[in-house]
Parts: structure tokens; C-alpha cells; sequence
């Protein structure tokens, strides 16, 4: 086992991406169990500069959160999103996995196509099974990056709406417009409707 948690270190060290269970399974020798191997490096790494995390259904090494501030020269932001954009991608993580017509129908206003290919291109989210409805719909769901930029396990741990008002990130009074019919046409950088619905489910 000491020697497969070598194998498997050296691995997860050289990959830039995170890495499956079954990319390690058909990396290493016949026989080899990266399971536990992954779980005895798990221990091992714990309050070491470096963690072992579980991103999705893959594994990478990633900075202890509490020496995140050691990586602040290395960061770059290469773009910034704008208001609808974040509001699309809070709908698709919440409510994954969701048609175009659902997150419409939640923000009040249209989506436009270069929210959601700019979502796209950042790799952030990807397309999901169609829905068994009228039409089949294509649904969106978040990615793995979307799981690695922001630390998570998966979805589930996203913040919750308490969460979210303590930290003052959600407003305790109803958007303005709140209740009024049916998706607008409007620029979606100034759209303030559906905010209190984000994070509902």
C-alpha cells in the first residue's frame, strides 16, 4: 500500500486537472487499489500546506484554505462577469439541472445567448441530459472547474439562503418589481428582478 500511495502521489502532483478514481485505476498496475490509497493520502496530507481534495467525483492537491493569502501574487482575473451572468450561474448551481426557460422564468427577464456561451467558454457550466418534456430541452448543470475554482465537493456545498442573508449577500426585502408577469425584455446587466428567488430551493 505504501508503495501505491507513491504512485498515486505522483500522479495527482503531475496532473494539473483533477483526476478521477478510474484514471488512477488505469494509470496504475493491475491489481493496485487507489481507493484506499487516496484515503490513507487523505490522513496523511491533513494540516500540511497542501491538502488532498475531493472535487466532484475526482481528486487533486490543492493550497490549505488558511494559506490562500501565500497565492495572491500568482492570481490573475482575467474577466469579470457581469450582474446577469452571475445571476445565471447562481440559477444553474442552485437549481441544476435547469432549461433555459426555468432560469428565465426565475430571473424575470430573458437570458441572452452571450451570457450563457461566455458561462460556457469559461467552462463553468455544460450542457446536461435533455429534458423528458415537450420540445426536450437541453438542461445546464456547473462543471467540475466550477467545483475547483470555488473549493467545493460537489453542489451540496454551496451556502444556503440563511447563509447567504448573514453574510449580506441577499437582500431581506423583495426585489423591485417582484410579482410582475412573465419575462421582460430588458438589458440583463440592470436586471434586479427574481434575486429573491435564487437561492430558494
Amino acid at each position: 500500500m505504501g508503495e501505491q500511495e507513491r504512485m498515486v502521489e505522483a500522479i495527482l502532483f503531475a496532473t494539473a486537472e483533477p483526476i478521477s478514481l478510474r484514471e488512477l485505476t488505469a494509470r496504475m498496475p493491475h491489481g493496485s487499489d487507489p481507493a484506499e490509497a487516496l484515503v490513507h493520502l487523505r490522513k496523511r496530507y491533513e494540516g500540511r500546506g497542501v491538502n488532498l481534495c475531493k472535487i466532484g467525483d475526482a481528486w487533486a492537491m490543492r493550497t490549505a484554505p488558511d494559506l490562500g493569502f501565500l497565492m495572491q501574487r500568482e492570481t490573475v482575473e482575467t474577466r469579470k462577469l457581469s450582474r446577469a451572468a452571475i445571476e445565471t450561474l447562481a440559477i444553474i448551481a442552485y437549481h441544476q439541472p435547469v432549461t433555459r426557460a426555468e432560469i428565465e422564468e426565475i430571473r424575470g427577464v430573458s437570458v441572452s445567448r452571450g451570457t450563457v456561451d461566455q458561462l460556457l467558454e469559461m467552462e463553468w457550466i455544460r450542457f446536461g441530459r435533455r429534458k423528458m418534456t415537450p420540445g426536450r430541452p437541453v438542461t445546464f448543470v456547473v462543471t467540475q472547474g466550477f467545483l475547483d475554482h470555488f473549493g467545493l465537493e460537489n453542489a451540496r456545498d454551496l451556502p444556503g439562503l440563511k447563509e447567504l442573508r448573514a453574510a449580506g449577500l441577499l437582500e431581506n426585502r423583495p426585489p423591485p418589481g417582484a410579482g410582475l408577469p412573465g419575462p421582460e425584455e430588458e438589458p440583463e446587466e440592470e436586471s434586479t428582478e427574481g434575486q429573491s428567488e435564487l437561492f430558494e430551493d
